[in-house]
Formats: structure tokens, C-alpha cells, sequence
């Protein structure tokens, strides 16, 4: 199985891409995991949100094909408990699935094209946090979902 996480943008601050590098390399290798980041949209500050929203989807798309599942990392999302994440991870690692997307957008969030045609919204907080904390956050739940899955002490309930 490969899992990746697709952002608009590059993170900048050499701290977080510290503390992303430690968890991406504490992931399983099984997992084939790769953190995609798409540059910005050109002359974006020329669009407004919506078609903003629109280009950034083309460029996700890019990256997806049919036969993917395809999670959109949104405040609006479903809130799993760490076990829970890891279950449905469990999940999808015991099916017939290639590869999952996790897509972190734009600052604006989704084009409407792109709920449409994925496997649904996740929300790692009700709080508005960074993009570039979020993808920290979420690979720290990759790894701790891999842990709670063999079983080892990581996480305590």
C-alpha cells in the first residue's frame, strides 16, 4: 500500500520539518508513505477564493487516479479518536486499496469538485491550526495509529 499526503505549498519552518522528518521516518515502510508538497498556484493572489479552489484542485488531481481513496484533511471533517483512525486505517491496509490520499488544501479549502469525487473529509481538530501544523499533526497520527496497531505502548488510552 502507498499513503500520501498532498499540500498546496512548501512548509518554511525548519522546526516543523524537523519534527515531520522524525515521525516520516518512524513510519512502517510497508506503508510506502510520501509527503507531496504541489507548489503554490502562480499570480494566486490574482484569483479570487473560489477560483482559487478550483486551480488547486486541477493540481491535486494530478496526483489521483481512480482507483485511490481520497481523504480531504477539513475542519468540517469527521473526528475520529486515535483508535479510531487507526482502526479504519486497519481497514483499508486488509483491502484491495493501492494507494490513499490525504490532501491538506489551500487556505480556503476544497473546491467543491473535489468533495464530490473523494472518499470524504477528516478533521484532525474543531481548532484552525497552520497548514504547515497540520501535516506535523497528522503524520505524529500516522505513526501513533502504526503503534496502536502492533500494539506497543505509544499511546495510552
Amino acid at each position: 500500500m502507498r499513503i500520501n499526503l498532498l499540500c498546496i505549498g512548501k512548509t518554511s519552518s525548519t522546526e516543523i520539518k524537523g519534527l515531520i522528518d522524525y515521525y516520516m521516518t518512524r513510519l512502517p515502510r510497508h506503508w510506502n508513505f510520501e509527503l507531496i508538497e504541489i507548489p503554490d498556484v502562480k499570480n494566486a493572489g490574482n484569483f479570487s477564493p473560489d477560483l482559487l479552489k478550483k486551480e488547486e484542485a486541477k493540481l491535486f488531481l494530478n496526483y489521483i487516479e481512480s482507483s485511490d481513496i481520497t481523504v480531504l484533511l477539513d475542519e468540517n471533517g469527521k473526528q475520529f479518536t486515535s483508535r479510531e483512525f487507526a482502526g479504519k486505517m486497519d481497514v483499508w491496509m486488509n483491502s484491495s486499496v493501492k494507494k490513499i490520499n490525504f490532501l491538506i488544501g489551500g487556505a480556503y479549502g476544497f473546491a467543491p469538485e473535489l468533495h464530490q469525487s473523494t472518499g470524504g473529509t477528516l478533521s484532525l481538530s474543531k481548532m484552525t491550526f497552520t497548514h504547515q501544523m497540520i501535516r506535523l499533526f497528522f503524520v505524529e497520527q500516522l505513526y501513533r495509529a502504526d503503534q496502536i496497531l502492533q500494539g506497543k505502548p505509544y499511546h495510552n488510552d
